[in-house]
């Protein structure tokens, strides 16, 4: 239990800088993809593309507005909000703030060094592109995700931060194949599989594991089932899960009391059965289906560790 370890404040702190850490690189990625899809499909509507992105990533556009490219980065990268890459980075150098007693130095002077610099590398983009700011966050994560590694004992705090950044990298995978499941023609306003698999930093894992061309049904099964690339749904299912019972070790004599647990062992299950080709014929479900167990586990976890802890919707987090 966490109140023998850690304090239940601080263990919601470390859950929640793994949750925003992860958030602000995906989003980035997944930008990436999109801005770079509107520059080189000639054939792509603007408005029409921009409007799937948003609500892939949980925001609401009214009917009547115009929606553009800088509608997404204003929303997405420049918000204040925690739905956004530099709202994300605000608050993951809030919660570090609030548990410094058990993070390195190292790691608060490097996010909030990288909190510092948000406005200059805002600027930069602004005269030489967003890909510059995408890639400068993309670097910024995994150097603080880096630190944590080399910094962190292996204890509740850290499993904390594992599951946080665990069921962020599920929901944000599910969010990034959601890109490509959208209805509409290949080709016209969706990425290549190809795009999704470079968003993720496995493009060349994949052709080093299926050596072969990027064929749809394969894609699927890489992101969602393999058991090796840390950026999988079921790894990282799998890890959320180890962790949970790694905080609460604790067996009933039948099944499983935790509803987190439960939640997280049903996903991982009706991934792990299921053939490829039946995962692509119903992937749209499949991706909701696993966002809806992020949310439903985040809830499940908020409340039985962190008790005064506010459970909200994803898009709307104020931790």
């Amino acid at each position: 239990m966490t109140d023998d370890v850690l304090l239940r404040r601080i263990a919601e702190s470390v859950f929640w800088i793994g949750r925003y850490l992860e958030r602000a690189d995906a989003t980035a990625r997944t930008l990436d993809v999109h801005l770079t899809l509107l520059l080189e499909d000639p054939w792509a509507e603007e408005d029409a593309a921009c409007r799937s992105m948003l609500s892939v990533m949980g925001v609401a556009v009214p009917e009547q507005a115009t929606v553009t490219a800088r509608t997404v980065l204003d929303r997405l990268a420049f918000d204040a909000g925690p739905g956004s890459i530099s709202g994300a980075l605000s608050a993951a150098r809030q919660n570090a703030r609030g548990a410094r007693e058990i993070l390195s130095s190292e790691f608060w002077r490097s996010v909030n060094s990288t909190w510092l610099a948000l406005p200059d590398v805002r600027r930069r983009a602004e005269l030489l592109g967003p890909h510059v700011f995408f890639a400068w966050v993309r670097e910024q994560a995994a150097t603080l995700a880096g630190i944590v590694d080399l910094t962190m004992s292996r204890d509740v705090a850290w499993r904390f931060l594992v599951l946080g950044r665990s069921l962020e990298r599920v929901d944000m995978t599910a969010r990034l194949l959601m890109t490509r499941a959208l209805p509409g023609a290949p080709g016209h306003g969706r990425p290549s599989w190809s795009a999704l698999l470079r968003s993720c930093g496995a493009y060349e894992v994949f052709l080093r594991t299926y050596r072969g061309a990027v064929d749809e049904a394969a894609v699927v099964e890489f992101l969602l089932l393999d058991r090796l690339v840390p950026r999988s749904v079921f790894a990282a299912l799998s890890a959320a899960e180890g962790c949970l019972g790694e905080l609460d070790p604790g067996l009933a004599r039948v099944g499983v009391e935790d509803l987190a647990r439960r939640r997280l062992g049903r996903a991982r299950t009706m991934l792990e059965y299921r053939a490829a080709d039946d995962l692509l014929a119903d992937l749209p479900a499949v991706l909701g289906d696993l966002e809806r167990c992020c949310s439903e586990v985040s809830n499940a976890v908020s409340r039985r560790f962190f008790e005064a802890a506010r459970a909200t919707a994803w898009a709307q987090e104020g931790a």
